[in-house]
């Protein structure tokens, strides 16, 4: 009995271990079937994937595979014969504009290249590039228009149209007319119409005064504040009647103003003529005579103290050939280019010297006119440049 009755406790034992493990088991399983199925919303990851988790899951990195390198492009051949060349980029290149003029202001034209040298900080430099052309202009048109006399106002108006005339797009033009004092009618432009328009309201004076030294020394103070070299062109009678300005002043003014150059007009020319015919025996017709040729030598004492040139002319007719010289004058330009020895990208100021020379004897050069004689000429060109920094 005692046997078994212990062979059935432990039947009953080992029944109800069958019972709880087959209880367990179905729950375990799914739970182990729940963590391997992906949420909702959430993408299985592909078998590749081995990269950083996303909100999407794992992402997929493919597996770099090991390739050769690619070839290197092939060199490009030169055709059979021609030779092989390199380029530089990074060599500086100097650009200087430069006028060869007489004493009176000429321009001398067909100079070789062979002739000029140009000088940076004293070390001569070798001219590479060569060539003469015009260049614009920047002049200022100073009128005389009072009510003094029709001929000379008619005459001012006449050389005035002539020299809009000879006015070119690129250049820099403004109109000044003065009486008792100067009024800027238009001030700088390349609009010849402006230019035009500007002459148009000259029609009726509003004073009999021709205050030419005040008028002179306003418009050099104003060019005194432009950069590069100005042209001042005087149409008139070169009479002053009421400036507070004396003709010395004005002298020591035009003196010591750089880089202008001042072409005069005198204007009644021809009734001056005809007024010594008709009048000269009357004592105050020679003592006006007298007034009107003192005023004519001090505009030409103007234009010879600045290297430009003074005219007088008699007929209407001189007006073109008149304001053709004097834009031939102003206009023509040498221009030389050279890679400076100094090759040092440091933002300093380098001076600039251009002189005309024999390439043999390395004198100066001597210029004649075509009957032999010698000329006096001075070569006009910037005085120096500033490099450029390795920054800019």
């Amino acid at each position: 009995m005692i046997c078994r009755s212990t062979t059935v406790t432990l039947s009953a034992i080992a029944a109800v271990l069958v019972l709880v493990a087959s209880m367990v088991q179905p729950g375990y399983a799914q739970a182990q079937t729940d963590s391997q199925q992906p949420k909702p919303g959430q993408q299985q990851a592909p078998p590749a994937a081995g990269g950083p988790q996303g909100d999407l899951g794992p992402i997929a990195i493919p597996k770099k595979k090991d390739e050769p390198p690619p070839p290197p492009p092939p060199t490009p051949k030169n055709p059979e014969g021609m030779p092989d060349y390199s380029l530089s980029v990074n060599v500086p290149l100097v650009s200087v504009d430069a006028m060869v003029l007489t004493k009176d202001g000429q321009f001398i034209p067909g100079i070789p290249k062979g002739n000029f040298r140009v000088l940076e900080d004293g070390v001569p430099q070798q001219v590479v590039g060569f060539s003469q052309s015009e260049a614009p202009i920047t002049a200022v048109l100073l009128v005389e228009f009072s009510n003094s006399n029709y001929a000379f106002m008619y005459d001012a108006l006449r050389a005035s149209y002539s020299f809009a005339d000879t006015l070119k797009k690129d250049d820099w033009v403004a109109v000044i007319e003065y009486d008792m004092k100067a009024n800027i009618l238009q001030d700088f432009t390349q609009d010849k119409n402006a230019v035009y328009g500007a002459l148009n309201m000259l029609r009726v004076p509003g004073f009999s005064e021709s205050n030419l030294f005040d008028a002179l020394n306003d418009t050099l103070d104003r060019l005194d504040r432009i950069e590069g070299r100005k042209v001042l062109l005087i149409v008139g009678s070169g009479l002053d009647t009421f400036s507070r300005i004396t003709y010395d002043k004005v002298l020591k003014k035009v003196k010591s103003t750089p880089n202008v150059t001042i072409f005069t007009v005198s204007t009644g020319e021809a009734f001056l003529t005809w007024y010594d015919a008709r009048y000269g025996g009357n004592p105050y017709a020679r003592e006006r005579m007298m007034d009107y040729l003192q005023a004519k030598n001090q505009l030409h004492t103007f234009a010879e103290m600045t290297g430009g040139r003074s005219y007088s002319p008699r007929f209407e007719g001189e007006f073109p050939g008149i304001f053709r010289d004097i834009a031939q004058s102003v206009r023509n330009q040498y221009t030389l280019t050279y890679h400076p020895t100094n090759k040092n990208l440091d933002g300093t100021y380098r001076k600039l010297k251009v002189e005309l020379v024999d390439p043999a004897t390395g004198k100066p050069v001597v210029v004649k006119d075509q009957k032999g004689k010698e000329l006096k000429y001075q070569v006009i060109a910037r005085q120096g440049y500033t490099a450029k920094n390795k920054v800019e």
